[in-house]
């Protein structure tokens, strides 16, 4: 079952289009990578799920119900935790009174445990009775994060969860947020320009460029989409096919329309340049065979080879492309 579903979903300010006929898919258990330039609808989505917002058009679904208006007091909004822009935090009040104003408010019984409990999981236990309007910006994100998850969330809605946390802090809240997860089962959907931090902890990923969503896939599909591969043409590509299926077993083969062939690894094997900022040289490390492999492999059995190419392609390059362009709607 899908968690948040969206069809065509729309909505405008005047003549200008936030979010235009927009289709997404969270499932139960995802952790959904939300992709895209400032402007380009994220927050705005996100608004609209958290019931803080109208669409104009389309419909939304909500654990399988759907809404074709927003009532933030109907069932399914008891169940989603959202950060959206900035936290909303009392300012002359704690850490701990912050979480407790809300807790009450909720129901919560023994709401003193359950939030020292996310204090705990924010790093923020050792704040006393210090004010809000002290912390820091890091600081305010992490309670901003403690905040959305009272009450126990089924879907955590975070819209750049990791602003203002030093690297370390940044780690420690991805840790806290994969365990949530994988233990308690929350969906998540996260929107953060730091595409590696995603990529360490999502399981599908939407790319939305001005309103519209331009693909959504499994980490499976975007590693294999990024993963390196060698290009070869010969004089007789029929029989080099045939031959690279018998001397590479376990390598993924494919016939391009002008003959030449695509060598690369096994499908679901994450490549060496999944790391940003830079392609890996070494393709072998992804599995994928070398140039080296499919040349042996050619010579030995007598194939004149025309060309031999490797390609390379970086996952953030990947994201650019999809993202395109250089402005997005305010």
């Amino acid at each position: 079952m899908n968690v948040l579903e969206t069809h065509a979903l729309t909505k405008a300010y005047g003549s200008k289009h936030a979010l235009d006929a927009l289709d997404m898919h969270v499932g139960a258990g995802d952790i959904y990578g939300f992709v895209g330039k400032n402007g380009a609808g994220k927050s705005t989505l996100m608004k609209i799920a958290a019931g803080l917002i109208d669409p104009t058009a389309g419909e939304i679904a909500l654990f399988g119900t759907t809404r074709a208006a927003m009532n933030p007091f109907d069932t399914e909004f008891s169940r989603i935790g959202a950060l959206i822009e900035d936290p909303g935090i009392l300012p002359t009040y704690s850490a701990l009174e912050n979480l407790m104003c809300k807790a009450i408010a909720l129901g919560i019984p023994h709401p003193q445990d359950q939030c020292r409990d996310l204090l705990e999981l924010v790093g923020l236990a050792d704040t006393d009775h210090t004010r809000a309007k002290k912390f820091s910006f890091g600081m305010k994100q992490r309670l901003g994060i403690a905040l959305a998850l009272v009450g126990g969330p089924d879907l955590l809605l975070l819209d750049e969860p990791f602003n203002g946390l030093d690297p370390e802090a940044t780690r420690e809240m991805r840790s806290a947020l994969m365990r949530l997860n994988r233990e308690r089962g929350v969906s998540m959907v996260i929107s953060s320009h730091v595409l590696d931090q995603l990529d360490r902890m999502a399981t599908r990923f939407g790319v939305i460029r001005s309103g519209r969503m331009v693909r959504e896939f499994s980490v499976d599909e975007l590693h294999a989409a990024c993963m390196s591969s060698v290009r070869v043409k010969t004089a007789d590509p029929s029989r080099s096919l045939a031959l690279l299926e018998e001397r590479l077993p376990g390598a993924t083969l494919r016939m391009e329309p002008d003959g030449s062939i695509l060598v690369s690894g096994a499908s679901g094997v994450r490549p060496a340049q999944a790391s940003f900022g830079g392609a890996a040289t070494d393709a072998s490390a992804s599995g994928a065979p070398t140039t080296e492999d499919v040349s042996r492999a050619l010579a030995e059995a007598g194939q004149m080879i025309l060309e031999l190419t490797l390609i390379e392609r970086d996952i953030e390059e990947y994201f650019v492309e999809l993202m395109g362009g250089t402005d997005e709607r305010a």
